[in-house]
């Protein structure tokens, strides 16, 4: 078992060296990330926000894709590796604020963001309750939590958190752990956020809209 620092430095180096990569025809397992898209830009077009937080937001695909629609609304996203809130500043996306930090102690006020989306990026977190606590925390009265990842039936979960996860360590990969709908739903509960949508998706994506009561 790694420390959560070992868990984050191997994240930081895997994703050093994906930055340059995350967003083109090349980038392998990461593709997997732009299946995600189009559910989060749905579950945001069902009502007005005006701040909204990308947490692990990588290169700022889905920032991108957000901006091109909409350049009024307030962006910003954050990640861990610097390499990639770099890739991310030289798109140039006028008004975007681009953030190093960690998203199990968002560097943010109480109260700064109509809506937090995370795809595929939950997976990466060693404290899965203290981003929660800090998402709670940072998010408006009725903000909502939009997030992406992976999960499966217990008996799969337990193949991927004491098999294939242990190997993606091994390969320089900082995954730590995948969750079940119950746990998700401890996760919101031990924080008092009132889930709306919590279901398990095709390929086995979890999605999950939460939202902090008024």
């Amino acid at each position: 078992m790694k420390t959560s620092k070992e868990y984050k430095d191997l994240t930081i180096k895997e994703f050093t060296k994906a930055a340059d990569i995350y967003e083109s025809g090349d980038a392998g397992i990461y593709e997997i990330c732009k299946e995600d898209y189009p559910y989060i830009a749905s579950e945001l077009e069902k009502e007005e926000y005006e701040d909204l937080l990308d947490c692990g937001c990588g290169t700022g695909p889905m920032i991108s894709l957000l901006y091109e629609k909409d350049s009024s609304k307030k962006y910003t996203g954050l990640d861990i590796t610097p390499r990639m809130i770099e890739v991310a500043k030289n798109k140039n996306l006028e008004g975007v604020n681009w953030v190093v930090g960690d998203c199990e102690n968002l560097p943010f006020e109480e109260n700064s963001f109509d809506a937090i989306i995370c795809s595929n990026s939950f997976h990466h977190y060693p404290n899965p309750e203290k981003f929660f606590e800090s998402a709670k925390r940072v998010l408006r009265p009725g903000g909502r939590l939009i997030l992406q990842d992976n999960t499966a039936p217990k008996f799969i979960l337990w193949i991927m958190n004491h098999t294939e996860m242990p190997l993606a360590n091994l390969m320089g990969h900082g995954d730590v752990g995948a969750y079940s709908l119950d746990q998700v739903q401890q996760f919101c509960d031990l924080v008092d956020l009132k889930v709306e949508k919590l279901k398990r998706e095709k390929k086995m994506r979890l999605h999950l809209v939460a939202r902090k009561k008024v």
